[in-house]
């Protein structure tokens, strides 16, 4: 992908819509086009992975990993969402298992230039950072949802 088409591609992305257009930029100098094909697994729970990832078009589950069960997935993820935040957490394994659901594209930035960008200029780290807030909520949110359907005496009587 060309620098612009890049910038084009952050553009129509939701996730930088407060961004201004030299924060845009920023980002855009930091992303590399990536794909996975179906069923691919992105990144395991627990494991190491150094990229925060914007979708562009495709599908990606997050699930949690049950011993001796079949995965739960936590969220669905579409073209417009993202996903791997620990990444910009230096050191920090992941907390969910990303596995793409069909062909995926997506733009990826490694955690730690993103890290020394928002350190480098305190405007772009404060948009980047709230931002990055917004996303983490969101994941807490739907864990959260997903814990009390499992747990609802509805799913209960129904045998889940």
């Amino acid at each position: 992908m060309q620098p612009k088409d890049m910038v084009a591609a952050l553009r129509s992305h939701p996730f930088d819509k407060e961004f201004t257009p030299e924060q845009v930029g920023k980002l855009a100098g930091l992303a590399r086009e990536v794909h996975f094909a179906r069923d691919e697994i992105v990144f395991r729970e627990g494991g190491e992975s150094h990229d925060f990832y914007l979708i562009i078009e495709g599908r990606v589950a997050l699930e949690i990993e049950v011993p001796n069960h079949a995965n739960v997935r936590v969220q669905t993820l579409a073209a417009g969402d993202e996903f791997g935040w620990s990444a910009v957490l230096m050191g920090q394994g992941k907390y969910f298992q990303a596995r793409a659901l069909e062909a995926v594209t997506a733009l990826a930035f490694d955690g730690q230039a993103l890290l020394g960008a928002c350190k480098a200029d305190p405007a772009f780290g404060y948009a980047f950072i709230y931002r990055m807030l917004e996303v983490v909520s969101e994941r807490l949110q739907a864990t959260r949802l997903q814990v009390l359907d499992h747990y609802s005496p509805i799913a209960k009587r129904a045998g889940a």
